[in-house]
């Protein structure tokens, strides 16, 4: 097949589609996809892409669902999951071909070591995997298309260099408002006027005290002992928080509460209207820009007095902190810290060099900082002291990145206990060891720096294996983050194994609109997501185990991705400063019935959202 210029791209071979005539795909049903075989595309397309680098498509999405891009070989598919930065433009989806193969050894949580983004588009690096010797077909693909949405496909090509993975049209697509240019929607922002109306309307729809809490955020209808500190009780078969006045408390947060949304503009300067100031050199924060708009300058205490008062009208009683973040919502809430910052020196999939003897100092150092100077705050609920390991089966391939790395102390001990034999199961027992011994030193530190708070755990990701979900015996607290329509499954399995009251660290429901994507579990609308959240939290609420829910995240990502690329449309807040109003009642309804619920008093709602 001869090589090929499309634009100002270069690649290997190419195939255009019949008549050089784009080709539109409709996808419909729960699941829809659309699959060629290779030599349907052309004869004389090569079956072989190992000497390849890219797989190269020209697309056009009509809305910004995302999709996925399977290869069928005689031994299973190769998968790759696709989100569009926009919609309703032509961009062209360099894609590494290594992700069909096997996941980078970057990262130290799950989404660290699974996003992957490009400059149009970004991707989701979950496998299957396998070899791309024999490739027989190429399929696009849709989970729960909503209104028969639509790709249009021009080219599909391979090249050995990158040609680049760029938007092709319609430039800038953003806008100063930092919104999706090429298209249109109800509620789009035109215009600053607008824009203050819709601000100063929302100061009727904020009514405070629509869920009756204690100062602190707990139930007033039961006291139980009090300590000045938050802490863990089963009361009459049911676990809670209780805070520092003996209130039973129920933790409802969200994760990422900030002012601070940044996006990469170097490289894509040519995508942006106009190019505010960000957080770090090459981004841009869209939602700060906003933020001056609404408040001035000084914007900071008008953002936090306005989302302490948004916090307590929707019953969101739990606030964020990260590292040494300060907390700024006013007025106080609960907080909890997420500590991350234990690694010193090697580190692999997130697991350090545990037997370094800087790791233990380090480690002490590290909650010095983070902890102790929170030790007599009653507002603290407690700690994350870390985020989805991300390692759990990959252990023999962790094992081959600390031999195959320099000279370290764990290296050392991964070859003594290797030398009495090497066997998968050695090396997930010697991975399990040092994990314990992290967890050992990084607990201690905590509990050294500050008696007199709860250790709320790892937030597990995914669904470990029970001698792993055992190790959270350690914590005063199990939190495992749970994407998915109902929580209660993993909970269950959690509470049997472990015993320990269950935190929710982790879920979200999105719709894709706005140039934005869905998220990991999709809704129809904002009305639905308002629904699927009722369901899940309400559901987790009615186990005995149950001790809080917390949502990721306050506000909607940037239409160009954050650092990893997501782009997701979940927040409370969109990146005007406005709520989703409709979403917003679905948990404001909630958290009215959450005592009763846990309580036994009253039944979960039964009803499911739509998802199309």
């Amino acid at each position: 097949m001869e090589q090929q210029s499309v634009g100002s791209a270069h690649v290997d071979c190419a195939t255009l589609f019949p008549g050089e005539a784009p080709q539109r795909l409709t996808f419909e049903g729960v699941t829809a996809a659309h699959k060629w075989a290779l030599s349907e595309l052309d004869p004389a397309f090569p079956t072989d892409w190992s000497d390849y680098a890219y797989l190269v498509l020209e697309l056009r999405n009509a809305t910004p669902q995302r999709f996925f891009v399977r290869l069928h070989t005689p031994d299973g598919e190769r998968v790759l999951r696709i989100q569009p930065v926009g919609q309703g433009v032509w961009y062209r989806a360099a894609i590494p071909l290594r992700y069909f193969v096997g996941k980078d050894q970057e990262g130290f949580d799950l989404a660290s070591t699974i996003n992957r983004p490009r400059n149009a588009f970004w991707m989701s690096v979950e496998g299957p995997f396998g070899a791309l010797r024999d490739i027989e077909a190429l399929e696009l693909a849709m989970e729960y298309p909503i209104g028969r949405p639509t790709i249009d496909i021009r080219l599909v090509g391979l090249s050995t260099e990158d040609p680049g993975a760029e938007i092709l049209e319609s430039l800038p697509v953003v806008d100063v408002f930092g919104q999706w240019r090429p298209v249109d929607w109800p509620g789009k922002i035109t215009s600053q006027e607008q824009l203050d109306a819709e601000w100063a309307g929302e100061e009727a729809r904020l009514a405070a005290g629509a869920i009756r809490y204690t100062r602190y955020g707990g139930y007033p209808e039961m006291r139980v002992g009090a300590t000045g500190f938050f802490r863990v009780e089963e009361i009459d078969g049911r676990w809670w928080f209780v805070d520092p006045e003996g209130h039973p408390f129920l933790s409802t947060g969200v994760n990422g509460i900030s002012a601070y949304s940044d996006t990469r503009v170097s490289g894509r300067e040519s995508y942006f209207e106009a190019i505010p100031p960000g957080i770090r050199p090459g981004m841009a924060s869209f939602y700060g820009a906003n933020l001056r708009r609404r408040f001035g300058e000084e914007w900071e205490p008008g953002w936090a007095a306005l989302t302490g008062r948004r916090m307590e009208a929707w019953g969101l009683n739990t606030a964020y902190v990260h590292g040494a973040m300060p907390l700024t919502v006013q007025p106080r809430k609960a907080f909890v810290v997420t500590v991350r910052d234990w690694q010193a020196g090697a580190a692999y999939l997130g697991l350090p060099d545990v037997y370094a003897d800087e790791f233990a100092q380090h480690a002490d150092e590290v909650a010095a900082r983070d902890c102790a100077p929170r030790q007599d705050d009653p507002y603290l609920l407690g700690y994350f002291v870390g985020n989805e390991p991300p390692w759990p089966d990959r252990e023999s391939e962790l094992v081959d990145m600390i031999l195959a790395g320099p000279a370290t102390a764990i290296q050392g001990e991964a070859l003594a206990y290797l030398a009495r034999g090497d066997t998968p199961a050695r090396r997930r027992d010697f991975v399990l060891r040092a994990f314990e011994r992290y967890l050992e030193i990084i607990n201690a530190a905590v509990r050294r720096h500050d008696p007199n708070h709860l250790n709320l755990g790892l937030r597990f990701g995914l669904e470990p294996p029970e001698d792993i979900i055992a190790m959270g015996r350690r914590f005063d607290v199990y939190s495992l983050n749970v994407y998915g329509i109902d929580p209660t499954p993993k909970m269950e399995r959690a509470y049997r194994i472990t015993g320990r009251p269950t935190l929710l660290g982790e879920f979200h429901f999105g719709t894709p609109g706005r140039g934005l994507g869905a998220g990991l579990v999709q809704a129809r609308d904002q009305y639905e997501r308002g629904v699927a959240y009722r369901y899940y939290v309400e559901q987790a609420a009615a186990l005995p185990s149950m001790v809080g829910a917390h949502w990721f995240q306050w506000l909607d990502q940037p239409v160009t991705g954050r650092m990893d690329g997501e782009n997701y449309n979940i927040g409370f807040i969109d990146g005007t400063d406005r709520p989703h109003w409709e979403f917003v009642a679905g948990v404001q309804e909630t958290h009215r019935r959450l005592y009763a619920v846990h309580a036994g008093l009253e039944s979960p709602t039964e009803a499911q959202a739509k998802r199309q």
